[in-house]
């Protein structure tokens, strides 16, 4: 059985789930996303997750808040997240955690709880997005096509390569989220990819926002105009 395979619906996702909060990182169902942990907070974080069910969740900091800055370290957060389950962990030599997590649904925030510990916790729903359980769930309403020339045209405007193999040989959901991931934008838009209704909806405002991000810059493609 695969790391995500247990997970088949929203009864099998903790209603408990310890959160990170932390601007402009975006993770997607079945993406990684590599994280290096070295706050003690997140350090304890991070130890109680491998000993329980491996589960975190990540979760931006609202714009305002993170930009202004909360002197008790505990912005306010956004109301959806994405949960991932730790796949990768290595212990440095200087203390700090190499991990890695894997997507597997996304929530919303429901309340936050008091807690004892230094990190945060909040009550999930994973009822609204249980349809992130499905894997490739989607792929067939996706323009791939759109979706790899506008990335092709921004690369390209950018002078930087991609291996196109790894890109055509991509499932169609990998190749949305993973993008989304990776994607170079503000924290607000990144939040809006993670909360796009369905995998259509994401990859139409992710060649949107990459569209708006060549007409701004200097020497636009016109074919994007």
């Amino acid at each position: 059985m695969g790391p995500l395979e247990r997970y088949r619906t929203a009864h099998d996702l903790p209603t408990r789930l310890p959160v990170f909060p932390l601007a402009g990182a975006l993770l997607l169902p079945r993406t990684k996303l590599p994280l290096n942990i070295f706050e003690p907070r997140y350090l304890a974080m991070v130890d109680d997750a491998m000993a329980g069910g491996r589960i975190i969740g990540m979760i931006q900091p609202l714009v305002a808040e993170a930009e202004a800055g909360a002197g008790d370290g505990r912005p306010a957060i956004q109301s959806v997240g994405c949960a991932g389950r730790i796949t990768s962990y290595t212990e440095t030599d200087d203390g700090r955690l190499l991990i890695v997590l894997t997507g597997i649904a996304r929530f919303r925030v429901l309340a936050e709880n008091e807690t004892a510990g230094p990190y945060r916790e909040v009550e999930a729903d994973f009822a609204r997005f249980a349809g992130d359980l499905t894997a490739g769930l989607g792929e067939a309403e996706v323009d791939r096509r759109e979706l790899i020339e506008a990335l092709r045209i921004y690369l390209e405007a950018r002078q930087l390569v991609a291996d196109w193999g790894e890109v055509e040989a991509a499932s169609t959901e990998l190749l949305v989220n993973s993008l989304s991931t990776l994607s170079p934008y503000a924290p607000e838009d990144k939040q809006a990819l993670l909360e796009a209704a369905d995998l259509k909806a994401r990859a139409d405002m992710l060649i949107a926002l990459t569209e708006m991000a060549l007409a701004r810059a200097d020497g636009a493609d016109p074919r994007l105009q």
